[in-house]
């Protein structure tokens, strides 16, 4: 009978642990990505200009050989009585929790997608690539306002991602070049948790049209860095997961095996006060 209680409760023990413990299994990234032939690597699509979308925030700088006749065009600046080229001074605000900057020389583009350019007035830039912008304001401006051609340079102020789920620092995060990828914003994040399901992670997208697309992303596939998604859009939104493990567990025990556990361990403490009872029959 002592036996039979001294097993009894190694299975108790045995479940527990089970249920309790879950030993983190497929945590590498892009496994045999070193096997990559080179000149599939080379063939990958380069980065393009990053499309311009409702609610962006862009930068216009317009220069020129004769400043005067173009400084009316940059947001800030005006030409005091003396011809001299003027700043209005103002403050930029920094939030430092999302990494954001908003500036009131910014230009933000609108639900229609256009932007009020000064003098020139609406300017539709949604669907346009920077270089694309670029040339809508220079059309604009020249030759109708002034007699030299401008050159125009187009910033993206609010390139940021959000990530959220099984990371360790999730939030939002910008991007100083107009440039990120999938692996840069999970880095800014802290990296997965130990949790975090690796071969299924959301990524949600909204285009410059307005459509969205949802995109499941296989971080331990090597065929990843092919994937058009390694390169992140401005605006887009990775959910990591949590794996099977945490989903079921959530640091709790399951009911079923928790009703088991209860049922083994009154068979074991009914076992303990018989074999009692017989010692004290004895």
């Amino acid at each position: 009978m002592r036996k039979l209680i001294r097993f009894i409760s190694a299975a108790v023990v045995c479940v527990m642990m089970a249920t309790s413990c879950s030993a983190p299994k497929k945590v590498p990234y892009l496994v045999d990505a070193e096997t990559i032939p080179a000149e599939i690597l080379s063939q990958t699509q380069t980065v393009a200009d990053p499309v311009i979308t409702a609610g962006d925030l862009l930068n216009i700088e317009v220069t020129s050989a004769n400043m005067a006749a173009v400084a009316p065009f940059n947001k800030g600046r005006y030409v005091d009585a003396d011809g001299r080229i003027m700043t209005i001074q103002r403050q930029t605000n920094s939030y430092s929790n999302s990494g954001l900057e908003v500036s009131t020389d910014y230009y933000l583009v609108n639900a229609d997608g256009n932007i009020e350019f000064p003098i020139v007035g609406k300017i539709h830039v949604g669907g346009l690539t920077k270089s694309q912008v670029a040339q809508a304001v220079v059309d604009a401006i020249y030759p109708r306002y002034v007699t030299e051609k401008p050159n125009v340079d187009i910033r993206l102020m609010n390139f940021r991602v959000s990530v959220a789920g099984a990371v360790k620092s999730p939030g939002v995060y910008q991007s100083r070049n107009e440039r990120m990828t999938f692996l840069e914003a999970i880095s800014m994040a802290g990296d997965l948790d130990i949790k975090g399901d690796r071969e299924n992670i959301l990524l949600y997208r909204t285009n410059s049209d307005g459509t969205r697309e949802v995109h499941r992303i296989n971080l331990q596939d090597k065929n990843f860095l092919m994937s058009p998604y390694f390169t992140l859009q401005q605006n887009d939104f990775i959910y990591v997961e949590p794996n099977k493990s945490m989903r079921n567990q959530a640091w709790q025990m399951n009911p079923g095996v928790q009703s088991t556990i209860t049922i083994v361990g009154g068979i074991s403490s009914l076992a303990s006060l018989v074999i009692g009872i017989l010692n004290l029959t004895k």
